[in-house]
């Protein structure tokens, strides 16, 4: 990975530890290659750590990544939650908003032209507004489980045979964290998906070339 765009999303706020930054980046840089000239797609981009990420890849395949937010942050980022940032509420509305943070992570990393942000909730996008194969896929929004079951829902129809599929916060055991993610893993592997690699919290799987 570039050292420059490394540094810029380990610098950037967000959630994601170096070593699953980098598998992040490894399985996007090999979809890119596996599946020259489809777009990249993210599904949760908070203020752009992961964006920078996958973004390098993209912009190393010379492709994009398409990423969708509403912006207003996940359950776990709400006021009395564990995660919650007074920063990024906007004193306007009363409400978290990460869309600015986003803008100035993606351009501060120099990644405008390979980076392009759909602000939305992403169940909606991806079942009216979305319709291009995608060589990759990272499912990183909601945690709930009736959230993250409708972006795999949404989402991974779109994911080309051949593509990639990654999934953050992934915990099979419940006592280390919310077990939704976990059940998205388990349901894309029942529909056919091959579990590639682990790397802490974060799954890659990958479609089949036949399916």
């Amino acid at each position: 990975m570039d050292t420059a765009l490394r540094r810029a999303a380990e610098a950037a706020t967000g959630f994601m530890p170096q070593d699953e930054g980098l598998a992040l980046y490894e399985a996007a840089a090999k979809a890119v290659s596996d599946l020259p000239g489809l777009p990249l797609g993210e599904v949760g981009t908070y203020c752009g750590k992961s964006t920078v990420y996958v973004g390098a890849a993209a912009r190393s395949g010379s492709t994009v990544v398409v990423t969708v937010d509403h912006h207003r942050g996940s359950e776990e980022n709400q006021p009395g939650w564990e995660w919650h940032d007074e920063s990024l509420v906007d004193p306007e509305v009363g409400r978290l908003e990460t869309l600015p943070t986003f803008r100035r992570t993606i351009a501060g990393a120099g990644l405008e032209d390979s980076v392009i942000a759909i602000v939305g909730r992403s169940e909606q996008v991806g079942r009216t507004l979305w319709s291009k194969p995608l060589a990759f896929l990272f499912l990183d929004g909601g945690h709930t489980e009736e959230q993250a079951q409708a972006d795999y829902e949404a989402w991974a129809p779109h994911l080309a045979p051949g593509g990639t599929l990654v999934v953050h916060d992934v915990f099979p055991d419940p006592a280390h964290g919310g077990q939704a993610p976990w059940h998205v893993v388990e349901r894309a592997i029942r529909e056919g998906f091959v579990e590639v690699s682990v790397t802490g919290s974060l799954r890659v799987l990958q479609r089949p070339a036949t399916q």
